[in-house]
């Protein structure tokens, strides 16, 4: 009868430290699926934000180039109303000039 109780117990005992084993496995698990999970989250925020950051430096690019465009056509339409100014001063005096040759014979 002792041996049976013997027997009975390591039997007993056996299945409790399965059972512990596998409970243990299942946090293993547990443990080893949440960290992929944060993992995965984190590689996703940080390629939101490398994709944030490349938009950013895009813009940023074209806002220059579009600010590059208009200081050149400023100074496009600065030379050219230059230039008019200058071929009215000519047109003028040559008038003037005129007149004053016509005001003479």
């Amino acid at each position: 009868m002792r041996q049976e109780v013997e027997v009975s117990n390591k039997v007993a005992l056996d299945r409790k430290a399965e059972r512990a084993r596998l409970e243990k496995e299942e946090d293993l698990k547990i443990v080893r699926y949440n960290a992929e999970r944060v993992a995965k989250e984190e590689a996703r925020l940080a390629e939101e934000r490398r994709l944030k950051e490349e938009k950013e430096l895009e813009i940023q690019r074209l806002r220059e180039l579009q600010e590059r465009a208009a200081d050149r056509q400023g100074e496009i339409d600065a030379l050219r109303a230059k230039r008019a100014f200058e071929d009215g001063e000519r047109k003028a005096r040559r008038e003037e000039k005129e007149k004053q040759e016509l005001a003479r014979r």
